[in-house]
């Protein structure tokens, strides 16, 4: 008798979604390019309606699609892919990284307190502080970093129902101990919301780590190919029942087309092999950046000059990501001079595209964020955002060389 081996996550990346066989045979999923489903009859259409047994599987495109759900169960897979308890979660895709965030953050924290990371996406960073107040939310924000500061708030706000914070924070790559903070919000009866989008599933699972919730933007490295807009939400399923989270996805809209989400099922199959690369040339990057004269500080987790370079050894056990942050000697200028003079390298928003990818947060992505957030979170005005791809990493070496001859 053969003993059944489980599969390697290089593996699970890409057959852990699949469903069953397709009833033409074909060998990559169908996209159910379809708004709404036919019903045999209409007791079928009634149950589905009733959310009976033995109604149809599927009503409409909004509530749920096959393309859909095997991103879902995709990510799902990758995310729980040490538990032995997987079986208990299940994944949620969304058309927007956004839209996961504040869909997760209004179901699991309305009318409550939420303590909040201080150096966040920018985006997330501005709901929290200029939305969710009017949504029936109080936000405090903080270095998460130093666990004293969340529980010095836990015990200021008793009503704190979420902690919200990145794996890898955007955009200063600063890394919170998600086991520590796990425990520390249980046992103040709160719940541990992770942004895992630097990171991805392949360098840390926050739910082994004990975090109750976790999301995506899948636009980043999950997609990997800077093609298309998603995002996903990863909890047990009784912490979705329990929260709504179904009904708020339904009634808000924010579910994947099926286009994105077969683009991101399609993508994840390399994201094994793509994170490889993308820690080896940003490794590389990384220690050529902190011997440039033009620049001050690097940050990188792999780097024993990190903060919490012995917490991201500890946390990431398949290196240390692509993301590489820095700062200018030259300031904001010298930020501005930089993006308009790099050639390989492209001048955009976003990140985890197979090309190398770079942008100036004071004047791009985190100029919209309240000035007191970013001196807190030490976004400073010469501080770049590097998104290393996985072409030869020499050319991408030389292009930031010229270019820095501007900064």
């Amino acid at each position: 008798m053969k003993t059944k081996v489980k599969p390697t996550f290089a593996s699970t990346a890409i057959h852990g979604g699949k469903g069953n066989k397709d009833q033409y045979g074909a060998h990559t999923s169908p996209i159910y390019q379809t708004s709404t489903f036919v019903f045999d009859d209409v007791e079928s259409g009634a149950k589905a309606f009733r959310h009976e047994e033995g109604g149809a599987s599927h009503v409409y495109s909004r509530l749920g699609n096959p393309t859909v759900e095997e991103l879902e169960r995709t990510i799902c897979a990758l995310e729980t892919y040490h538990l032995d308890n997987s079986e208990q979660y299940m994944g949620m895709a969304f058309g927007s990284g956004m839209a996961a965030i504040s869909t997760g953050i209004i179901s699991f924290a309305y009318g409550g307190h939420i303590i909040a990371q201080n150096d966040l996406y920018g985006c997330t960073s501005q709901f929290l502080k200029e939305e969710a107040p009017g949504m029936g939310m109080t936000v405090s924000f903080t270095d998460t970093s130093d666990i004293r500061n969340i529980e010095k708030l836990l015990e200021e706000h008793p009503n704190t129902k979420l902690i919200y914070l990145e794996s890898i924070a955007n955009p200063t790559l600063r890394i919170s101990d998600i086991k520590a903070i796990a425990q520390l919000a249980e046992s103040y009866n709160a719940m541990l919301m992770v942004d895992n989008t630097f990171a991805t599933p392949y360098h840390i699972q926050p739910l082994e780590l004990g975090a109750d919730i976790v999301v995506h933007s899948t636009t980043k490295y999950l997609g990997g190919h800077g093609t298309l807009i998603g995002g996903a939400m990863v909890a047990k399923k009784e912490v979705f029942e329990e929260a709504n989270t179904f009904l708020f996805r339904k009634n808000l809209g924010g579910i994947a087309g099926p286009m994105d989400a077969w683009l991101t099922t399609n993508g994840i199959k390399t994201l094994s092999i793509r994170m490889k690369q993308h820690n080896e040339n940003a490794m590389k990057v990384a220690e050529w950046l902190e011997s440039h004269p033009k620049v001050d500080r690097v940050f990188y987790p792999g780097l024993s000059s990190h903060p919490q370079h012995e917490l991201a050894k500890e946390l990431m056990k398949n290196g240390f990501g692509g993301m590489i942050t820095f700062e200018l000697t030259g300031g904001f200028n010298a930020g501005v001079s930089l993006m308009n003079s790099v050639e390989l390298c492209t001048l955009a928003v976003s990140l985890g595209a197979v090309d190398t990818l770079i942008q100036h947060p004071a004047s791009m992505t985190h100029s919209i964020v309240d000035e007191e957030i970013k001196k807190a979170a030490g976004i400073t005005d010469g501080l770049v955002r590097l998104s290393v791809g996985i072409e030869g990493v020499e050319d991408v070496i030389a292009d930031l060389e010229q270019a820095l001859e501007n900064a």
